[in-house]
This record gives C-alpha cells, structure tokens and sequence, in this order.
C-alpha cells in the first residue's frame, strides 16, 4: 500500500468515524475508487481503528475520569449501567453476525450503501418532526429504557451506510436529548465498542502479522486518523451546541446519496 493511499485511508476514517455521514460507507466508496482487492484492505482498515480510539480517549479523558469516580468513589453507577445497555445489542450482533457480513456482498454493496446513506440523510432533515420523549438535560439523565432504545438503533449501523454515530444521535434526540447531548453520548458509549472492536483485532494472528509486516504505513494512517479524528469530534460538539440540527449532515448525505446511486445506475 502507498503512502498516498494511506493517508486517505486515515483521513476519512478520522473525520467520519465521527461526523456522523458513515465512515463505513465512505472507506468502501474509496476503496472501490481506489481499486485493488478487498482482502488488501481489510486488516488496514481495522488496524486504523486505533487512531480514532485515541482521539476518543484523549478528547474525552476527562468525562471518562469522571465517571471512573462516580463508580469507585461515588458508588454512583446509573451513567455506566446505561453505557453497558445501550452497548449490548450492537455488541452482541455484531459478534454473532461477523462472518455474515464479512461474507455477504450486501453489506459491500454501493447500492446498499447509497440507499442507507440517503434514508438517514432523510431522517436527519426532518428529525424534529419525529415523535419525541420529554425532553432531558442531558445525556446524564437517561432512563434505562431510553439507554436501550439508543442501543437498538445502534444496531442499524451494523449496515455501511447507516453511520454508528448517526443513529445514536437520531435516536438519542428522539429520546429527549438535544443534538450536543446525544452526540456526547453517542461518542461515549462507542468507546467500550471500539475498544472490543480492537481487542479483537489483536487476537488475530492475520492482523497482528500483517501489523508488523506494514507497521510503517499503519504508524502513519493511525496518525491522520488521531489528528483529524480530534478535530471531527470537536467540530461536531461545537457545531451541534451552537446549531442543535442534524440538517447539513442529512443533507450532505442525500446529496452523496444521490451521486453513488446515479453512479452505479449509468456505469
């Protein structure tokens, strides 16, 4: 792999890993825009996931100190009971459908991911006139049952195109919180995912060869990935606090929607 593929490998795993537009959907349009085979890519791109990882912890080191107190200081467990509800359901599908959708072309399909891509869009254009619990302060109040209901739709994101990040934070405003608080929650609770996401990974003796084997590239798209993985959270909090709308994202991702679905219609 060369060093301008990885720097780009980096850069869109960074800035939407986080912006809630699909980083799935968008590493599968550039790989395929790149071209080679999808077995050169596979291990990179799960490799990478340690950059965005970082970003998270690092931006996040103080919430997460916080919260390490309210559980052995504190005995305070409600925050940390509602990340592990909202974690299970993604977490156990994605471990008992792994093979499946390595294995199914669906999940790789352009058509699959233009069509994910603008049914969210759609959804983030007309959030506010969904259904919506009482309103919350923020993240911190959530009840079981909203905790949950964010993890079912979580669950959609397992399907490239969808956006991890987007169907919580859809979900966590049709829950009561305002777009600030579901994009901190959502960005929380997917530190737990992403931290079994790469302990896996490093139980694999595939990956953990062809790490040492490419540890150059790695270093460097890893780096890109931390860089502008920091940059897209903090952007999306600030942007979320002072706009509350998910409507630029929505309509970004229908007009990227519309784009791969001509695209693949006309070749």
């Amino acid at each position: 792999m060369g060093i301008f593929t990885a720097i780009i490998l980096g850069l869109v795993q960074g800035i939407t890993e986080f912006i809630p537009v699909s980083s799935s959907g968008h590493l599968e349009i550039v790989q395929q825009l790149i071209g080679g085979r999808p077995e050169d890519f596979h291990y990179f791109l799960e490799l990478i996931n340690f950059g965005t990882l970082l970003a998270l912890l690092i931006y996040y080191r103080q919430r997460i100190w916080k919260i390490l107190k309210n559980i052995f200081v504190k005995k305070d467990f409600h925050f940390a009971i509602n990340v592990i509800i909202t974690c299970i359901p993604a977490g156990l599908a994605g471990l008992l459908l792994a093979k499946f959708i390595e294995e199914n072309s669906f999940f790789s399909s352009l058509y699959t991911i233009g069509i994910a891509m603008g049914v969210v869009g759609l959804l983030m254009i007309f959030i506010e006139k969904l259904p919506k619990k009482t309103e919350l302060k923020d993240e911190t109040k959530l009840s079981k049952s909203r905790a949950l209901g964010i993890g079912l739709a979580q669950v959609f994101a397992l399907i490239p195109g969808v956006s991890r990040s987007g169907s919580t934070i859809i979900a966590g405003r049709v829950m009561g919180l305002n777009s600030k608080s579901a994009a901190d929650y959502s960005f929380l609770v997917s530190i737990p995912l992403m931290i079994a996401v790469c302990g896996k990974t490093l139980l694999s003796s595939g990956a953990r060869e062809y790490f040492f084997n490419n540890i150059g590239m790695l270093a460097l798209s890893n780096l890109i990935a931390f860089v502008s993985g920091f940059l897209a959270i903090s952007f999306v909090i600030k942007y979320l606090k002072k706009s509350n709308s998910l409507q630029a994202f929505g309509y970004y991702r229908v007009i990227v929607a519309i784009i791969v679905l001509v695209a693949m219609l006309i070749q």
